[in-house]
């Protein structure tokens, strides 16, 4: 996909999701550090659990955003440039149906379990909020692959 230039959006993305994994690191820290002093800090796996979540879900948004995604150029390599386009957009079409597939099972967990109290065991942080944020992650992803298949972007 075609490099676009940081933005706001960009910007809040790495915000978001690099913040969410520093505060992670720090409790991951004061657990060890915890457990070395004993005062443990009960419950940290739960806590860096739903900010490595969180950070997950950004860093896909941005790296989807900035065209960042590895790729394997094998066949387009040796094709000429108008040759290559459409395997490019296939792959693109391809990667879009796999986070629409992701987003669906995400939806549809999520939907089993929409009435349910469903919330870590000591913290009591409430998954629903996180599940919404990874499904969005997900169809917006998808609609970023979307939109570059339909331009014909793609490396």
């Amino acid at each position: 996909m075609k490099q676009v230039p940081a933005s706001r959006n960009s910007a809040a993305l790495v915000l978001i999701g690099g913040g969410a994994l520093l505060t992670a690191m720090m409790i991951d820290t004061l657990a060890v550090i915890g457990r070395h002093t004993g005062i443990p800090l009960l419950g940290s796996i739960e806590l860096v659990q739903v900010l490595v979540g969180v950070a997950g879900a950004m860093s896909i948004v941005a790296a989807t955003l900035h065209g960042s995604h590895a790729v394997v150029r094998i066949l387009t390599s040796r094709l000429s440039a108008g040759s290559a386009l459409p395997l490019r957009r296939l792959n693109l079409a391809a990667s879009a149906l796999f986070f629409v597939a992701l987003a669906a099972g995400s939806l549809w967990v999520g939907s089993e379990l929409w009435h349910s109290q469903e919330e870590s065991e000591l913290w009591q942080v409430p998954y629903k909020p996180l599940r919404l944020l990874i499904s969005s992650a997900m169809v917006a992803t998808a609609a970023l692959f979307v939109r570059a298949a339909w331009r014909g972007e793609g490396k």
